[in-house]
């Protein structure tokens, strides 16, 4: 049985199965992507440029029928869908309009005279790992800036996005292109290693899970192989000092429950001082409960149902086991009785360590509020987690949230607004978050030769 298949979250109905890729099959891209690095590597900058801007204009064009194939296979609400193009058009035309100046010649001081330059090069042949929440955007983020270096790509998707991963095959063929410069593999997880450990595969970013990450990263080490992580993130939504509590209210409803909460970087954990404790948890509640999970294909939704039966199972334990060890449910909590994969939006108080929705990443609509009595107390708290990927907070006084913002352990932190993503923003955490940094120009700084080219003058 391949593993390889969409099966609709909102109706339980598998609707097609994709042949994975045999192993001759897979040796063959991999060929393909190796042979392809030469003739892109010295390809002109136009030419990339050129590619990225078409591949831009390619999915612009094709947004809604885009945006319909992953409310297929992961649930996404059908507006959300087509905000995910419109981020993805913007990756690529940040790269095509800047990847240039951004592969200009680094020129050096030398003591012993003549020059020194660093030339930034591509490196090879890249594996892909993607995963499903963001099916589009995160392939863009790693696949834009290493096209415009030189590397070439080959992607594994998740098994529940084949036909958005084909779709972006082909988008990029009918860009323009050369052949094995892009490549979509239906791999299973044995295949993964194999190409891993392939000597023509010169790096690995994978995005998804803490554990996959460890899986990925420890195989890449044993062969000698650059990797990029984007993992897990249990992120703090800090409310210190709101200047509008209706603002900071909505900021934390979109920020936990858009994608159905299944977001690395969604506001997990919202932690409250004393003072605003009462009135925020109110509103917060009341907002949350006008919340109505709804058909993903219909453009008023907001939150659809989660992207498969296992996620529903994942986030019930967790918040069975918070709320039979002493935790209270605000709203939902409960799993909605019809076919596919649909949950409550819930809100807990109460969490405490040794619940699972305190050690764990709640990769749903679940959010979790914490009241603290100071400043100091809320910091405590929202590094006392593993991950370390981004954080919000909520003050008036930027001075104070700049401070804060100073103490907090994440790669990232957004004050007076919802956490986000932009292409010229670098995106990545610390601590078992991640490693390295995608979007920016940090995006181009990872799978990258920092060639020195020195020139002694007699």
């Amino acid at each position: 049985m391949t593993m390889y298949k969409i099966v609709n979250p909102a109706t339980g109905k598998t609707e097609q199965e994709f042949p994975e890729a045999t192993d001759a099959e897979i040796q063959a891209a991999v060929d393909r992507a190796h042979q392809a690095f030469g003739g892109w590597r010295a390809s002109p900058q136009e030419d990339r440029v050129a590619l990225l801007n078409r591949v831009a204009e390619l999915y612009a064009e094709r947004k809604d029928e885009l945006a319909a194939i992953i409310t297929r296979e992961m649930g996404k609400p059908v507006a959300q869908a087509r905000g995910e193009i419109d981020i993805v058009v913007s990756i690529y035309r940040y790269y095509a309009d800047n990847g240039p100046r951004f592969l200009v010649d680094e020129e050096l001081e030398v003591a012993g005279g003549g020059s020194a330059v660093v030339r930034k090069e591509g490196i090879g042949a890249l594996l892909g790992i993607m995963p499903w929440n963001f099916p589009y955007y995160q392939v863009a983020r790693f696949a834009a800036p290493n096209l415009m270096l030189g590397n070439t790509i080959l992607l594994k998707h998740a098994p529940q996005c084949p036909e958005s991963a084909l779709a972006m095959e082909r988008i990029f063929a009918e860009a323009g292109a050369p052949d094995g410069t892009y490549v979509n593999l239906f791999a299973t997880n044995e295949q993964v290693s194999t190409i891993i450990a392939d000597p023509r595969v010169q790096g690995v970013s994978l995005t998804g899970s803490e554990r996959a990450g460890s899986a990925v990263a420890e195989q890449a080490g044993r062969h000698l192989k650059k990797v990029v992580l984007e993992l897990g993130g249990s992120d703090p939504f800090l409310v210190l000092q709101p200047e509008d509590l209706d603002k900071t209210v909505k900021y934390a409803v979109t920020g936990r429950f858009g994608n159905a909460g299944q977001a690395c970087n969604a506001a997990k954990r919202i932690i409250v001082l004393d003072e605003h404790y009462d009135a925020f948890v109110d509103k917060f509640t009341a907002a949350v409960g006008t919340v109505v999970p709804g058909d993903p294909s219909d453009p008023s939704t907001f939150m659809g149902p989660l992207s498969s039966a296992g996620a529903v199972e994942t986030l019930a334990a967790q918040i069975e086991d918070a709320v039979a060890k002493g935790a209270t449910v605000l709203a939902g909590g409960r799993r909605i009785d019809r076919e596919g994969a649909w949950y409550e939006p819930t809100v807990l108080t109460g969490v405490e360590p040794g619940m699972r929705a305190f050690e764990e990443e709640l990769f749903g609509p679940a959010a979790v509020i914490y009241r603290v009595s100071s400043e100091d107390e809320a910091v405590e708290l929202a590094n006392n987690t593993p991950y370390g990927l981004g954080a919000a907070i909520q003050c008036a006084d930027e001075d104070r949230a700049l401070e804060i913002a100073s103490r907090l352990d994440t790669g990232m932190v957004y004050i007076n607004q919802a956490e986000g993503s932009a292409a010229e923003l670098p995106f990545g955490g610390v601590k078992r978050s991640g490693i390295g940094r995608e979007l920016g120009k940090y995006g181009m700084e990872e799978f990258v030769n920092k060639k020195l080219v020195r020139v002694k003058r007699r």
